[in-house]
């Protein structure tokens, strides 16, 4: 079922993908930022402002960037609930012998403990 709602919607494994990369160059971002803060605070004068000015400027881009793939994250979301939806209406008996198979093998595995 799964496999079907993630090939109706493009590959789900290419969103993940861009979405670890995206995580990856956040971090960078945000210790790169930090870096610039506290080189700036160990200054004075006009070189400290202009790190602390490009500090906040990579925090702000950060914030940005976290905001938009948010945004894609809740759009993407939506449109494998509505797949998911789509498919159970089309499909209640498979959906309802999957849901049944898999609290058969969710009892048996409590069971046993």
């Amino acid at each position: 079922m799964l496999d079907t709602i993630s090939r109706g919607n493009g590959s789900a494994s290419k969103f993940n993908e861009k979405m670890d990369d995206t995580g990856t160059d956040m971090s960078a971002l945000v210790k790169d930022a930090q870096s610039l803060l506290t080189a700036a605070a160990s200054l004075t004068g006009t070189k400290a402002d202009e790190l602390r000015e490009r500090g906040m400027r990579m925090l702000d881009a950060a914030l940005g960037q976290g905001r938009k793939y948010q945004d894609q994250a809740m759009v993407k979301g939506k449109e494998l609930a509505h797949t998911a939806d789509v498919y159970v209406k089309d499909n209640p008996w498979r959906t309802v012998a999957v849901a049944a198979g898999a609290g058969l093998l969710l009892g048996v595995l409590l069971g046993r403990k």
